[in-house]
């Protein structure tokens, strides 16, 4: 049983309520493979059935929980199986009329994001992978909840810059049919290398072809948490002081809140942290299996939670800074670090995110031009994801950005890691400018661009091929 101790339970409400401590999602991993038929009405409908079956209670339970144990769950959400590979199965398939069912499905359960309308492409297309990505603008214009996301290279295929190049005009023209919504359809859109199947975080979560049947994965998130930690540091504090700080407080943070469960559920701290432990119940109340916690930092737009302010805790002016990438490489490797000893079942992309529109200290170095799109490009090698939620010119061409996912998707093949591109042409606007999508996506001052041209490599076609260190079998 449980002791309760008033200094346990005051430092739990301290990271939940001044640190912003929280479930950042619980997503529902559910295939759809058993949905396959030559009848795209027929998919529809055991799509519908499936997700509405088995997401039906999701919301309901995981906001009993979050009432219950005073343990904030942000965000629902539910990923399925690449649709692609359901959808190419139909006579006459129809990815927009798909699209349509899983937004609708997802409405009805009451889910915050539904991720999954995406195709694994970084060896080539299949016909289905084609007429998937072609669909991918008018889908996202005529959802609102649904998220797309294409795997374009792994370390052991290398590049399609194929898919590449047809992504960049998938983007742009995605940005262009949502124009009058600040280019929203390019916000929910991802393009991946090294993309893991169990993701639990949007816009990049699908449920992969070697999972279960239906799981739930659970994303943690508290920046807030670790620059308070940070910020207590002795003075005179170096910086294997400042990483075992911040290594032993993201685990302390997951044990923290484990115990304010506890004194609810009387379990100890050896059957589960934090996230686990709620993925664990929030699953077993669903009737379903627990799959994976992904511990990260995902900042949000809310003032003290992000991972900028970090970096100034950690004694950098501001984001953009000379140091920025040491000290995000620093703090990726603690919260990892930190993360794998609290948890028995780590999995999605657990690290740091750095998505501009979404984290208040962010925004700011980028209004102020400390941070740059070749600073944030350098710092994605070291950190989780990528190049995320980055506005640009309106205007910039397609070969440009089909040179800054090249780029991209070959920091995570070389590296061995995940990274993506997510970033968001705003049509008819220019750098200096601002677009805004309020709630969890934030906004974003839209950032300039490298104007030189890479137009005759982008359009060579064929695939990079894969480094050396593939062969590894």
């Amino acid at each position: 049983m449980a002791v309760i101790n008033e200094s346990n339970i005051l430092e739990t409400i301290n990271m939940i309520k001044l640190h912003n401590l929280d479930i950042r999602t619980v997503t529902l991993s559910l295939s759809l493979r058993d949905c396959i038929d030559r009848d795209v009405n027929v998919v529809c409908e055991n799509i519908h059935n499936k997700i509405t079956k088995y997401a039906k209670n999701l919301v309901e339970y995981a906001n009993e929980f979050e009432n219950d144990y005073s343990i904030p769950i942000i965000n629902k959400r539910i990923a399925v199986t690449p649709i692609s590979l359901i959808g190419e199965a139909c006579k006459n398939p129809d990815y927009v009329k798909i699209a349509k069912t899983l937004d609708n499905a997802g409405k009805e359960v009451g889910v915050n994001f539904i991720g999954g309308f995406s195709a694994l492409v970084e060896k080539g297309c299949t016909k289905g992978d084609e007429l998937l990505i072609e669909s991918i603008p008018e889908a996202l214009a005529q959802t609102d909840f649904l998220c797309s996301s294409v795997n374009l290279a792994t370390s052991k295929a290398g590049i399609n810059m194929d898919a590449v190049l047809k992504m960049a005009e998938t983007i742009k023209k995605a940005a262009e049919l949502t124009k009058d919504k600040d280019c929203i359809g390019a916000a929910k859109l991802v393009c991946f290398c090294n993309s893991p199947g169990d993701n639990p975080f949007m816009a990049g979560a699908f449920c992969g072809v070697g999972e279960p049947e239906c799981a739930l994965n659970v994303g943690v998130s508290g920046p807030g948490v670790v620059r308070a930690a940070v910020l207590d540091l002795p003075e005179g504090s170096d910086m294997s002081d400042l990483a075992n700080k911040i290594t032993l407080k993201f685990l302390g943070t997951l044990w923290s809140a484990q115990k304010q469960i506890g004194f609810f559920v009387q379990n100890s701290k050896r059957n589960g942290k934090t996230g686990q432990l709620v993925g664990r119940k929030l699953a077993k109340r669903l009737g379903i299996p627990f799959g994976v916690i992904d511990l990260s930092l995902a900042p949000t737009p809310a003032m003290g939670d992000s991972v900028a302010g970090i970096f100034q805790a950690m004694g950098l002016e501001h984001a953009g800074a000379h140091g920025t990438t040491a000290a995000l490489a620093m703090l990726n490797d603690a919260v990892k670090k930190g993360g794998i000893m609290a948890s028995s079942h780590v999995g999605g992309l657990s690290g740091a995110f750095i998505p501009v529109s979404e984290d208040a200290g962010m925004i700011e170095a980028a209004a102020k031009k400390y941070l740059t799109f070749d600073k944030l490009e350098a710092m994605t090698s070291v950190c989780s994801v990528g190049l995320d939620m980055i506005a640009i010119p309106g205007d910039t061409p397609v070969d440009t950005i089909a040179g800054m996912i090249a780029d991209e998707m070959a920091i995570g093949m070389i590296n061995k890691k995940t990274t993506a591109v997510r970033i968001i042409p705003a049509i008819g606007k220019k750098a200096g400018d601002c677009v805004s999508w309020g709630g969890l996506l934030g906004e974003a001052p839209v950032m300039d661009v490298n104007k030189l041209c890479s137009t005759d490599f982008v359009r060579r076609g064929g695939r990079i091929p894969a480094p050396i260190h593939s062969l590894n079998n």
